[in-house]
């Protein structure tokens, strides 16, 4: 077994100053007595697992309390695929977590020195601890935890992977109809309005670009003097009666002609001032043209304006900027009754994918469900045959799995349905089953499905509570079992249960001038003897408790 909960630091949380604790593979046994401090030590690591982090445990106002884990992950392939998909840190042999509780009351997570919302360190904790608790054994009547069970036994990991495909495609579909349907109806409602707004602008008969020209003309027409007057300066400018630019050039010919060798065959002068000569006779032509085109028409003017005034009036009744935003606005009136004359077709189109989707969810949700129902009934008697020994010899157990609505987890209700007496009928396990039953149920549970959990450590927080003699040993045994394949440690009253570690903590109390400290300490052999004799005896160890203490420890 390569990964497990390798260290715990611990500074300035309540009671706690300072603590460092090794763990070791296997099952570890954390011992000692009531309000000697093993719950506050479980409060912090629970911190790694993102509970609320509460300022009053910080101890010492002027620093930060500081909760740090360790954990081996030699052979972890899915938290590393997290990490890397989340930019989080990875080492391929250690994973740290860290959270750190100012006096000012700000925390702080890190994964592997990284930065994290406390939200992702739950995420990440989730992969490497379970502390199982008096609070999760409430979760045994839940039916999220009953149908989880259910299914890490099953190995419906894959099979629910395919199925939440299937089911988020058909939630789409269902969607797309829905939204389709809605729009249609709105639609519909609007038809006779979408059509006469469509009528209206094309009426118009628009065409792109269209405003733009007309605007242009009616610049033109309305400010015809001073274009005439700016047309004849240029004009004169180029070939006035008086001179101008044409004369200017004849002149500088005929320079050229007097200069004759002079002038450097190569640079072509008098053959460019033909040149530019032609070009401006030409911009002169066109000049007089533009001239001669433009004349008053009063009737065009009224025209342009006329049509101007109705697409004004048009863009401002559908809030467009111009006149291609009508034609915009009109293509999509028209494309909108197009799709309403096709809209039965849509529908049905829509209403087919559906129906497909909806069959291949319920075919990969029928998979599912079979392989429940097959789980089930070996879980039961497994379940049965585990938990009977633990002082319920009259325990029935039965794994009920009926038909649901299709949801994100299949379409099955799975619930534990217990008896503890002859008499009795089968009912939810939330419903008739004690305290103590729930928690040797569960922790049944948990030795039955260890070999498929995948996480590093498990914690059992005195899941022992109220029972004693045989039962203690048994489950004892139970959870030295279940650290065959993943580490246990587990915080115990009872001697019977301590006795089975591999490995045991003492937790207790010191004094100094100033405050209670809780401290912790690895046991040598022979402190476990006295320890475990004091857990049999009381505070007076005879050689009689010594003996069973030895005893006990010689059956691990």
């Amino acid at each position: 077994m390569q990964d497990l909960l390798e260290s715990l630091h611990i500074s300035n949380y309540a009671l706690i100053d300072l603590i460092d604790i090794d763990f070791h593979p296997g099952f570890n046994v954390i011992t000692g007595e009531t309000g000697a401090g093993k719950s506050i030590i479980l409060g912090a690591l629970s911190l790694l697992l993102g509970a609320r982090a509460d300022t009053r445990v910080v101890t010492d106002p002027e620093t930060k309390s500081v909760i740090e884990a360790v954990f081996s992950v030699k052979d972890y392939p899915l938290l590393k695929e997290f990490c890397l998909q989340e930019d989080i840190e990875w080492d391929d042999d250690r994973c740290i977590l860290r959270r750190e509780i100012s006096p000012a009351g700000r925390s702080r997570a890190f994964v592997n020195d990284s930065p994290v919302p406390l939200a992702k360190l739950r995420e990440v904790s989730l992969h490497l601890i379970d502390i199982h608790s008096q609070h999760q054994n409430q979760l045994l009547s839940t039916p999220a935890f009953q149908l989880d069970v259910i299914d890490t036994l099953a190995g419906n990991s894959s099979r629910l992977k395919a199925y939440q495909v299937r089911f988020n495609a058909l939630r789409e579909a269902i969607k797309r109809l829905k939204t389709a349907r809605a729009r249609i109806e709105r639609s519909r409602e609007d038809e006779e309005f979408t059509r006469y707004q469509l009528e209206q602008i094309e009426e118009l008969g628009l065409q792109r670009g269209e405003q733009a020209e007309l605007e242009r003309e009616r610049d033109v027409m309305t400010n015809l003097a001073s274009i005439k007057e700016a047309l004849a300066k240029a004009t004169g400018a180029l070939d006035g009666d008086n001179g101008g630019a044409l004369r200017l050039v004849d002149r500088a010919i005929e320079a050229c002609n007097e200069l004759g060798d002079l002038l450097d065959a190569s640079d072509a002068i008098p053959e460019r001032l033909e040149s530019a000569k032609i070009e401006l006779a030409d911009i002169a032509s066109t000049f007089c043209v533009l001239d001669e085109s433009l004349g008053a028409d009063p009737a065009a003017l009224a025209s342009i304006e006329e049509r101007l005034g109705a697409i004004y009036s048009l863009c401002h009744k559908h809030h467009v900027a111009d006149a291609d935003g009508l034609i915009d606005l009109r293509d999509s009136l028209r494309e909108k009754l197009r799709a309403l004359d096709s809209s039965d077709e849509t529908l049905e189109e829509l209403e087919r994918d559906a129906r497909r989707a909806k069959a291949l969810a319920r075919e990969a949700a029928q998979e599912i469900s079979n392989a429940r129902k097959e789980e089930a009934e070996r879980f039961g008697r497994r379940l049965t045959e585990i938990a009977m020994p633990l002082g319920m010899k009259n325990l029935r157990c039965e794994i009920s799995v009926t038909p649901a609505d299709m949801t994100a987890t299949g379409c099955d209700n799975v619930e534990f349905m217990v008896a503890f007496n002859k008499n009795q009928p089968l009912m939810p396990v939330g419903a008739t089953a004690s305290g103590g039953e729930i928690s040797r149920l569960m922790l049944s549970i948990k030795s039955i499905i260890a070999s498929r959990m995948q996480l590093p450590s498990i914690i059992f927080d005195e899941i022992d509570t109220g029972v004693s003699g045989d039962v203690a040993n048994r489950m004892g045994q139970m959870m030295k079992d279940i650290s065959e394949n993943i580490q246990v440690t587990t915080i115990t009253h009872l001697p019977q249960v301590a006795s089975k570690g591999a490995h045991q903590y003492r937790v207790y109390k010191e004094d100094d001038e100033q405050s209670t400290h809780t401290r912790i300490s690895l046991l040598s052999d022979e402190e476990r003897v006295r320890s475990i004799a004091a857990m049999l005896g009381g505070a007076d160890i005879d050689e009689t408790a010594i003996a069973a203490a030895r005893s006990l420890l010689a059956q691990r």
